[in-house]
């Protein structure tokens, strides 16, 4: 299986064996450029950890998240599901995060947004499951929604300033963790989560 993530400022790419092993991953915290580094990512990925061979499965980061990054990862999942053949479905960016972080306690996995607002959600690690919806907050209203739990991800530090207290982590996705996740997170359909309306508007007629 084929893990893959490019919601963050990271570029994220992990081979698993049918029984879960972890054959190979790369994780670039690139800013932009995603469209122009996932795919040959993935290509050295597979080169390097399964002698060019396609995977079956493919999984993917469906957000929330920047909205170029979640079309260039879908859309690629998309093209190469198609290309090889492959099961494809989707994860939530958020969920793989809180993966992504060191230790076992309940953790609160937060992304910078648009206008200063903050994508925020909050997991219990063990066992794994999510313990809210997705929310599109401010920092002062996260706050007031997550009052505890460490705090990862771009917009941890804002969410932890806003709190007054607690630990921040500003951690990237790492599709390495991917099957940390509960099979109901790991079979969404492969579609993005936006949580927040596009900036851009049509013009009026």
């Amino acid at each position: 299986m084929l893990a893959l993530d490019s919601s963050t400022a990271a570029c994220t790419a992990a081979l698993f064996a049918d029984d879960g092993t972890l054959l190979g991953a790369r994780d670039e915290v690139i800013g932009r450029g995603h469209a122009e580094r996932l795919v040959p990512m993935i290509e050295e990925l597979l080169a390097d950890a399964a002698g060019g061979e396609a995977p079956n499965d493919i999984l993917v980061g469906v957000g929330p998240g920047s909205f170029t990054g979640l079309r260039v990862a879908l859309a690629a999942a998309h093209g190469l599901a198609i290309g090889w053949d492959a099961i494809l479905h989707g994860m939530p960016s958020l969920a793989l995060l809180a993966a992504s972080a060191p230790g076992d306690e309940p953790i609160v996995a937060a992304l910078a947004g648009g206008h200063g607002e903050l994508f925020v959600q909050s997991f219990d690690r063990a066992p794994f499951a999510a313990t809210s919806e997705v929310a599109n907050l401010a920092p002062a209203d996260a706050a007031a929604a997550f009052p505890a739990g460490l705090a990862v991800g771009s917009g941890a530090a804002a969410l932890v300033e806003a709190r007054g207290s607690g630990e921040a982590l500003d951690l990237v996705p790492s599709a390495r963790h991917a099957l940390r996740l509960p099979p109901e997170l790991r079979t969404l359909p492969a579609k993005p989560q936006y949580i927040r309306s596009p900036d851009a508007r049509p013009k009026a007629a």
